[in-house]
């Protein structure tokens, strides 16, 4: 078996960039933490707008305009306490996702949402979503792992938009 770290090094090393990382980390991110809907989002704490740069299913999570922050007890986790965001149920994630009835309807009941921070400021998060309880404790440790990769998406997806 390939060493999951090495093969989003061979994704990074792609010419056809920023996607290949992206698809790269949705590749690690299911060997090491497990999803059914992988997204990407960027995140501009000065203008309070979000932005998916990457979705595993982009007929119904297309890659397209910014959006408003979600100000709810997650925006609080997530990007104030700069924690990865966790909800294992249908209920929990309406409390805070306004399209819970399509993640709903895609087979996904519980979520996290792990935040990618560099200099100290959130820039952008690593969205999984799976079945319901699917996000146990141990699962949340290994999506540390995913930051630095993420790290690298998040920079290269802010290198792309200057050009």
């Amino acid at each position: 078996m390939t060493d999951p770290t090495l093969s989003f090094l061979a994704g990074l090393a792609e010419a056809d960039q920023p996607r290949a990382a992206y698809a790269a980390l949705e590749a690690l991110t299911r060997r090491l933490v497990g999803v059914k809907l992988f997204t990407l989002m960027t995140s501009d704490t000065t203008t309070r707008l979000a932005e998916r740069i990457y979705s595993s299913h982009p007929k119904d999570y297309p890659v397209s305009g910014t959006k408003p922050y979600n100000e709810t007890y997650w925006s609080d986790i997530t990007l104030r306490q700069q924690k990865t965001f966790v909800a294992n149920t249908i209920e929990a994630i309406a409390e805070v996702f306004p399209d819970y009835e399509l993640i709903d309807q895609l087979g996904c009941q519980s979520v996290i949402n792990v935040p990618i921070v560099v200099g100290g400021t959130v820039i952008g998060t690593i969205n999984c979503l799976h079945e319901a309880g699917f996000y146990t404790p141990e699962r949340v440790a290994a999506a540390e792992a995913l930051k630095l990769p993420g790290a690298v998406c998040m920079l290269l997806a802010e290198r792309h938009a200057r050009r």
